[in-house]
């Protein structure tokens, strides 16, 4: 049985995405995460990445290179949390997303991240445990 928390990141507009955490996956990171909460941040995109700061910093724990639509990943060279709902600007296709670097993939959102482009270009955003 997979172990998992669950955040909420709400912008000020009111959009808003419940993310399920997965403990076993990269258990310091999603620690780190859950510690920090709750915070504030503002909204960045790279492409089809909604990305913001995070106030704690992580190493690289299982990174990958590659990751899917829904996808919720810690970038340790922000520090920030990267919420990809479509290929970035190095994406091969709408299939294969790729990240600017590596990544540690702590979770995924929940219902449709394509409402993550609701989102405008620095809104405040706010990040609780969900």
């Amino acid at each position: 049985m997979v172990r998992t928390e669950r955040i909420r990141i709400v912008a000020d507009s009111g959009v808003f995405v419940e993310c399920e955490l997965y403990l076993d996956v990269a258990p310091k990171t999603v620690g780190a995460v859950l510690k920090a909460l709750p915070f504030k941040s503002r909204a960045n995109f790279w492409g089809q990445e909604l990305y913001f700061s995070v106030p704690f910093v992580a190493g690289y724990e299982n990174a990958k290179d590659l990751v899917a639509v829904g996808d919720v990943a810690y970038w340790p060279e922000g520090p920030a949390l990267c919420l990809f709902y479509g290929p970035t600007p190095l994406s091969v296709s709408s299939e294969v997303i790729k990240p600017y670097s590596p990544v540690n993939v702590v979770g995924k959102v929940l219902g449709n991240p394509k409402i993550l482009a609701q989102i405008e270009e620095n809104e405040e955003l706010k990040v609780e445990k969900g």
